[in-house]
């Protein structure tokens, strides 16, 4: 994807992308989705079904599968939006939530942000010390800091690059892996009955893979709004989800089905199948595809920080300088976070993963059903820079819903706080589902008892009406 800016640097942050600066094709969406989700994280979710949940091989393999199929048609719906929008994605929860409530959300998503981030660092890190040995400790997290700070200064257009060029060495990456498991275990423990089926892991398995495609919702509209307004909603949505799911799900079954080869789950191990000169290759494949994803969980969080703080200050419209001094801050902080996770990352990995689902589900229930069912992408694009009318400074249903939600998520939590319906379970994790269902009855409901499409969207001057974007 390209525009007409002469600079090196991308100059447009959260403000709307003009008609005349979109550029680029639809397809473009799949090599960015795939990319990012061609990484050890990825390998390491996967490991989780049979070393944390217990499942043989076969199980684990349906569970990543139904995971990932039903969590990325919120992932995609919400990619969708970009083109329709012209704007990042977490600027639009003003829309539904309105400038202050929309705090709620973006304060979640930037802890979303940073444990990402932090983990991937890790994981690249080690990634890259599997060659260069001198590449480890505090110094190797800097070095993938570094790199990642780099792409985002530069931007949008640099990411697209660059996953274009990468995709079909990403993809053969994925190819050598599959091989090297066929070749070096006969039946890769599909048929194994040691471990079995028990539904309490298969459950939790299916959540983690759902989680993990709708983990990347507050990020999507980010690389699809600078397409074209014009573009169709079908193949927008259809390229990206084909991009994140043909991506994710072979790499996760490749760290399911690598315990039950060589009885661990760490790139090491699955890099010590190879021969030489395939081993070099896919290490840099991974490491690139940590880099990549690394880089959007740091985009992100820059231009979220900004909408924040645009926020109190509604007559700044930050540039490039403001989103990559913001980006410096949160690598730097990120990087010290891995610092400190780093000994005990697999344990804190799996309980952030499941509580992120109690964060990330009302939010994009919500956002999804305001946009499709409620608005039918009839938005002001422009309102959404503007804190001082825009949308107001409450959407109380949005509002209301989404700490309901929260609430109601919380005795079906498995981790952090282990919940009694939980316990009552046997720890089957029903969180993103539970969450699903309530904020999208309770956000309709109150929009429905409110009276109106947009109601109860209290104004600059405190009082309690219809916006007038809400009316269109």
């Amino acid at each position: 994807m390209t525009t007409e800016n002469p600079s090196l640097v991308e100059e447009l942050t959260i403000q709307p992308v003009p008609e005349e600066r979109r550029r680029g094709k639809v397809r473009d969406l799949f090599p960015i989705w795939f990319g990012v989700n061609v990484m050890p994280l990825t390998l390491v979710t996967g490991v989780l079904g049979v070393t944390v949940y217990g499942l043989s091989a076969l199980w684990c393999v349906v569970a990543i599968l139904i995971g990932n199929l039903l969590g990325a048609v919120l992932m995609a719906l919400h990619s969708v939006q970009g083109s329709k929008l012209g704007v990042p994605q977490m600027i639009q929860a003003r829309a539904q939530f309105g400038m202050y409530g929309a705090l709620l959300v973006l304060g979640a998503v930037i802890f979303v942000y940073f444990g990402f981030l932090a983990s991937i660092l890790i994981l690249a890190r080690d990634t890259i010390a599997l060659l260069f040995p001198f590449i480890d400790g505090v110094g190797g997290l800097i070095f993938c800091a570094a790199i990642t700070l780099v792409v985002v200064v530069v931007g949008h257009d640099l990411i697209h690059r660059a996953n274009k060029v990468l995709l079909v060495l990403f993809g053969a990456a994925v190819v050598i892996l599959a091989i090297s498991l066929i070749a070096n275990g006969s039946d890769l423990g599909i048929a194994q009955t040691d471990l079995g089926f028990n539904g309490i892991g298969f459950m939790g398995m299916i959540s983690t893979a759902a989680i993990w495609q709708i983990a990347y919702a507050p990020y999507v509209s980010d690389y699809s709004r600078y397409l074209p307004s014009t573009t169709p909603s079908r193949p927008a949505f259809w390229f990206t989800y084909l991009g994140t799911v043909l991506g994710a799900v072979p790499v996760m079954i490749l760290g399911a089905l690598l315990v039950t080869v060589v009885g661990e789950g760490t790139v090491e191990s699955l890099v010590s199948l190879l021969p030489g000169p395939f081993k070099v290759f896919v290490l840099i494949m991974l490491f690139l595809g940590a880099i990549d994803a690394a880089v959007i969980n740091l985009y992100g969080p820059s231009l979220t920080v900004l909408t924040i703080f645009q926020t109190f200050k509604p007559d700044w419209i930050p540039q490039a300088r403001a989103r990559n001094a913001v980006a410096v801050v949160v690598a730097i902080l990120a990087t010290v976070v891995a610092g400190y996770a780093a000994s005990n990352f697999l344990d804190s990995y799996y309980g952030f993963i499941h509580f992120l689902s109690m964060l990330l589900i009302p939010w994009s229930v919500i956002n999804l059903v305001d946009y499709y069912v409620i608005k039918k992408g009839d938005y002001d694009p422009e309102a959404f820079v503007d804190s001082t009318s825009g949308y107001g400074k409450f959407n109380v249903p949005a509002v209301v819903a989404y700490v309901v939600t929260f609430i109601v998520e919380l005795p079906f939590s498995v981790t952090f706080y282990v919940g009694p319906i939980a316990k009552a379970l046997d720890g089957v994790d029903l969180t993103w589902a539970v969450g699903s269902v309530v904020s999208l009855v309770l956000y309709l409901g109150l929009v429905r008892w409110s009276g109106g499409s947009r109601p109860n969207i209290e104004n600059n001057s405190g009082s309690l009406q219809p916006s007038a974007a809400g009316q269109a």
